[in-house]
């Protein structure tokens, strides 16, 4: 592939633009191998674990092994990362297309003169950051481009877990905040994530304002910065903590708990806070305690992710853990592993769903009434349906939301009494009023509550899905991801929003579009969720199939053995709906 002159200058232009020398010089010896032509054998410094002057691998990338520099130099300058109600997110590299201190200055531009334009100008806000590879560096950057735009900046000193900054906007009366983080991506990644003054993420139209501002905001070295002096976040970690240790209901505390950071921000703060909360006998994986932007023990940095808590689940059988507790790097995601003999290995991990109905069952059974009389659980679309029964139980409201936090915590509506959210990949909100996004460690802390008070009445987690079983019926449910270009999807989402579902699916099937790339196909007792992946060039559907409450403990194995079969079917059905190739449009006879 040979070197476009656009993409030449628009490689100079950015060069002479960038106000970080190393990422200058990545860049530079980038375009010098475009325009001398061949393909690369050279390696990106984060492979070889190798370092620049400023002590961060990954700020040095070199051309990806096997792609040519031409190849590779297009598509770093394809265009700049798009802001959207996550914030950024992309690979640590130099250029518009990648994470750099260039990209984050102009980024924090743009929210900066969106703020101003809202009112919100001279306002503080809260800068964090995690562990990863660059976000000390982009932590900088930002702080200095808002207090150069006049703001009052908090930065804390320390990488801390996303949730504690999400707290701290509303603990200090914050108009925003910002954390640099990628939370459970690559080695190789890194994100910058808003908050806005109410403590929730961006929702629509804010996010495509900023980009805007984004835009038009003048070249990363002609922006106007100002030095500011880190914050001990001792006094804010310290509020946050109180918080979350004020969670467990019951009194029981005799538990042993296994717990993995996952070489993230999430161990010293999470085993302060089970000890605060009571739980102090608390063992970590030692190989994945201390933040490693590497994931060195891992190969992805996901609690999902299958091997991702086998060294979780070795420890926990080593000490006779009653509970493992996985977070992913930035501790907003929590993953638990419960005893169970009929497993491999005598553990097995809980799956989000399960995870989300015992933490709302257990919310709205310990719920003071006085202080909630009309309160609210929500979930995602893609999640289990099984809280909606919890809720009816319960006597409580429930909602079903669109994918993300930034819904389910705005779910209701200004002024409803949301208790309790979650979604299936392992996010929760356990205390919205304290944080309003999903919350691994305060997660943690009340499941541990709930396992304690179990456990010493004798029973276990495992009793309780048994229990909610009995009461509502077994809910199981799957995913199915599917590789797809953004074409592809498309094409695949119109396909079945254009079809007699009912000769694809079954009578009786009825289809739902919450929104236009998401379609809910609904039948009886089954339900699958079809969207994309907001992240990943993927197609993701989410199964569920629902069996009636056995008669008595007894039925429950039959009952489960029947949702897998029909699961399974299910999977199979859907799998082959959406990878069939799309059929060609009937062409008129002609006369």
């Amino acid at each position: 592939m040979s070197l476009a002159p656009a993409v030449r200058d628009a490689a100079l232009r950015w060069i002479a633009d960038d106000p970080d020398p190393a990422t200058r010089d990545e860049l530079q010896r980038l375009l010098a191998a475009a325009l001398a032509g061949g393909p690369s054998a050279l390696r990106s410094n984060t492979q070889q674990h190798g370092s620049h002057q400023g002590g961060d691998p990954a700020l040095s990338r070199m051309p990806t092994q096997g792609k040519a520099p031409a190849e590779e130099l297009a598509e770093r300058m394809a265009g700049m990362l798009r802001f959207g109600t996550a914030g950024l997110r992309g690979p640590v590299r130099a250029g518009p297309a990648g994470m750099n201190v260039a990209v984050v200055r102009r980024a924090t531009a743009g929210l900066a003169s969106w703020l101003t334009a809202h009112g919100h100008g001279g306002g503080t806000v809260v800068v964090g950051r995690d562990a990863r590879h660059g976000s000390a560096e982009f932590a900088v950057a930002a702080s200095e481009v808002l207090a150069g735009a006049g703001f009052r900046v908090t930065a804390l000193a320390d990488p801390l877990p996303t949730p504690v900054l999400a707290h701290s906007v509303r603990a200090v009366g914050a108009v925003a905040g910002v954390q640099v983080t990628a939370s459970h991506n690559p080695p190789a990644d890194n994100g910058y994530k808003v908050y806005l003054a109410d403590g929730a993420q961006l929702v629509e139209p804010s996010d495509a304002e900023i980009e805007a501002a984004i835009a038009a905001a003048p070249a990363a070295v002609s922006i106007d910065t100002a030095p500011v002096t880190p914050t001990d976040p001792a006094e804010l970690l310290e509020r946050y903590l109180a918080t979350v240790a004020r969670l467990p209901r019951g009194t029981a505390r005799g538990l042993r708990i296994a717990l993995t950071p996952m070489h993230g921000v999430g161990g010293a703060v999470a085993v302060h806070a089970l000890r605060l909360a009571g739980f102090d006998d608390v063992h970590v994986v030692r190989s994945q305690a201390a933040p490693d932007p590497d994931f060195p023990t891992v190969a992805f940095p996901n609690p999902e992710e299958p091997g991702a808590t086998d060294a979780l689940l070795a420890l926990a059988a080593e000490v006779g853990a009653d509970l493992a507790v996985a977070l992913d790097p930035d501790a907003d995601r929590c993953a638990l592993g419960v005893p169970d003999q009929t497993a491999p290995g005598g553990w097995r991990m809980l799956t989000g769903n399960e995870t989300g109905v015992l933490l709302g069952d257990h919310v709205l059974a310990t719920l003071d009434r006085a202080m909630h009389p009309d309160p609210l659980v929500a979930t995602t679309v893609a999640s289990s349906t099984q809280l909606r029964a919890v809720a009816a139980t319960r006597g409580a409201r429930f909602a079903e939301t669109l994918t993300g936090f930034k819904w389910i915590v705005r779910a209701g509506g200004p002024g409803a009494d949301l208790v309790f959210g979650f979604e299936e990949a392992l996010g929760y909100c356990v205390d919205p009023a304290a944080v309003r996004d999903k919350d691994g460690i305060a997660a943690a802390v009340l499941a541990a509550d709930l396992a304690a008070t179990r456990h010493t009445a004798g029973g276990s987690l495992l009793d309780v899905l048994d229990e909610l079983a009995l009461a509502h019926g077994v809910y199981l449910t799957a995913a199915v991801t599917i590789l797809m270009t953004p074409e592809e999807r498309a094409a695949a989402v119109a396909k079945l929003a254009g079809a007699e579902i009912g000769r694809l699916v079954g009578a009786g099937t009825e289809l739902e579009r919450p929104a236009p790339d998401v379609v809910v196909l609904r039948g009886e007792r089954t339900r699958a969720v079809i969207r994309p992946s907001g992240t990943e060039p993927k197609l993701k559907a989410y199964l569920e199939v629902v069996e009636p409450p056995p008669d008595a403990p007894a039925g429950l194995p039959e009952a489960r053995i029947r949702a897998k079969q029909r699961l399974d079917a299910l999977r199979t059905q859907i799998n082959a709906l959406l990878t069939a190739p799309t059929e060609p449009e009937a062409k008129p006879e002609a006369n």
